[in-house]
């Protein structure tokens, strides 16, 4: 079994037990979730309209697919996720509208979707427990983004208390800022803030950017 494998493993299992509770527990620490979905809906401006194809890798449990349908009205919207303990509370989440809805239950990567295939992508604290493979998804991300498409990340960005770092990764994330400097070797930035949790007890970012143009 190579690394990847384990690490999925471990996810499954994790998630197993945390689907059951999940809403009811990150509300008080996984902030900027609604607010990068506003953020992007205004990026997009008058094309939010229009019926747009949007991928979010890390669906779990559907929270944020609900509010992207809400917030893109026409859009048909897909949802990747390793977990199907927490598939299952996103397919419930999102029944109302099970017409411009897809779910799946895979590891996401360069052949999960065609070339050019989504006009918006969304990592929603999903990068942060890529490890190893967060680099191996923001290239599928590139690939997958069509021409003017928009990569939305909402996710941890470091802390400064190495006992909470640790703990972190105990819980499959990791929290050691590595995630914008990856961002911006593949993309150029629309939009990148950071904000303290907690009277700084960890940075969180939220980050819009489009592929560059030269490699398309």
């Amino acid at each position: 079994m190579n690394g990847d494998s384990c690490a999925n493993e471990a996810l499954l299992g994790y998630y197993k037990w945390h689907a059951r509770i999940y809403d009811a527990t990150r509300w008080c620490f996984l902030f900027g979730r609604d607010r990068i979905v506003r953020l992007a809906a205004a990026a997009l401006g008058p094309r939010r309209a229009a019926p747009l194809r949007i991928l979010e890798v890390g669906c779990g449990t559907g929270r944020n697919l609900s509010r992207l349908l809400t917030a893109f009205p026409a859009a048909r919207v897909t949802g990747i996720d390793l977990c199907p303990s927490m598939l299952d509370r996103a397919r419930r989440a999102t029944a109302g509208h099970a017409a411009r809805v897809r779910l799946l239950c895979a590891p996401y990567a360069p052949e999960s979707f065609d070339p050019a295939s989504a006009d918006l992508i969304l990592f929603s604290y999903s990068l942060t427990m890529f490890n190893p493979g967060f680099d191996a998804a923001l290239d599928a991300a590139r690939n997958h983004l069509a021409p003017n498409g928009i990569l939305a990340v909402a996710d941890f960005r470091r802390t400064r208390f190495p006992w909470f770092e640790r703990w972190m990764g105990v819980n499959h994330v990791r929290m050691d800022d590595h995630l914008l400097p990856a961002l911006g070797s593949r993309f150029a930035v629309l939009r990148r803030d950071t904000r303290a949790a907690y009277g700084g007890g960890w940075d969180y970012f939220c980050y819009l950017g489009q592929a560059r143009s030269h490699e398309r």
